[in-house]
């Protein structure tokens, strides 16, 4: 009989629920994503809507979170639709500034009393998501996201393609950044999408969010999937 190797399972579903609770519990350092997550919206869509190009964009992140696409491809087509001016970008986070998923605030309020490092991880733009860093306290230092960039009349002009956060597996190579960066031995990363569970390893554990989205292939693929921000806070509760 012939013997093959099959892969071993992925690191978090090898992971009880009560493993992942305790390491959530204990954490040093956890990482949020940003957008569906953070937030109520996924920003690149409703800068897209913002620009007049809303439903070509909306397929393609669809695409680009079911993994059928690499991120870095995904990105750089949907920008080039978008091909948004600093003018806009600015416009859209004072005309429409990110709306805080509930209960964020108050779990980001309560890890800092516990001094715990939160950190934001995002395949957004930096821009928005300082705006989002700042209303939870969360110095900038601890953004991690992507740069768009512009020519000196303000005209969409790419993005900053050497970001980690630019790549496929870039949430990853992130946490692995911080784990040596700062020596942390626990992190815990927490999502709604499939770049946000493939940082599981280099993070801990990995805590699925569907308060905002839905996503089947991270629900079924996690060890703990929570609905709302106030079961991490009850979590917590409990030391």
């Amino acid at each position: 009989m012939c013997l093959t190797n099959a892969a071993p399972p992925p690191h978090h579903m090898m992971m009880t629920l009560a493993q992942t609770k305790e390491l959530f519990r204990r954490a040093e350092a956890v990482c949020f994503d940003v957008d569906s997550t953070v937030i109520k919206e996924e920003g690149i869509d409703e800068l897209a809507k913002f620009c007049g190009v809303g439903d070509a964009v909306t397929e393609m992140t669809r695409k680009a979170m079911g993994g059928s696409v690499t991120f870095k491809t995904a990105l750089t087509e949907r920008l080039s639709i978008v091909r948004c001016s600093r003018e806009q970008v600015n416009k859209l986070i004072t005309d429409h500034p990110p709306q805080l998923t509930p209960g964020i605030r108050e779990l980001v309020d309560r890890l800092h009393q516990r001094s715990v490092k939160v950190f934001l991880i995002s395949g957004g733009f930096r821009c928005i998501v300082e705006h989002v860093a700042t209303q939870l306290n969360i110095p900038l230092h601890h953004v991690y996201a992507n740069r768009l960039k512009f020519y000196f009349n303000g005209e969409y002009a790419g993005f900053d393609e050497s970001q980690p956060t630019a790549e496929s597996g870039g949430k990853g190579k992130v946490i692995s950044l911080l784990k040596e960066q700062y020596g942390f031995k626990t992190v815990v990363m927490i999502g709604d999408g499939a770049t946000d569970l493939e940082a599981c390893p280099p993070a801990s554990a990995f805590i699925g969010f569907g308060g905002n989205v839905v996503r089947p292939q991270v629900k079924e693929r996690c060890s703990w999937y929570v609905m709302s921000f106030g079961e991490l806070l009850k979590e917590l509760e409990k030391i």
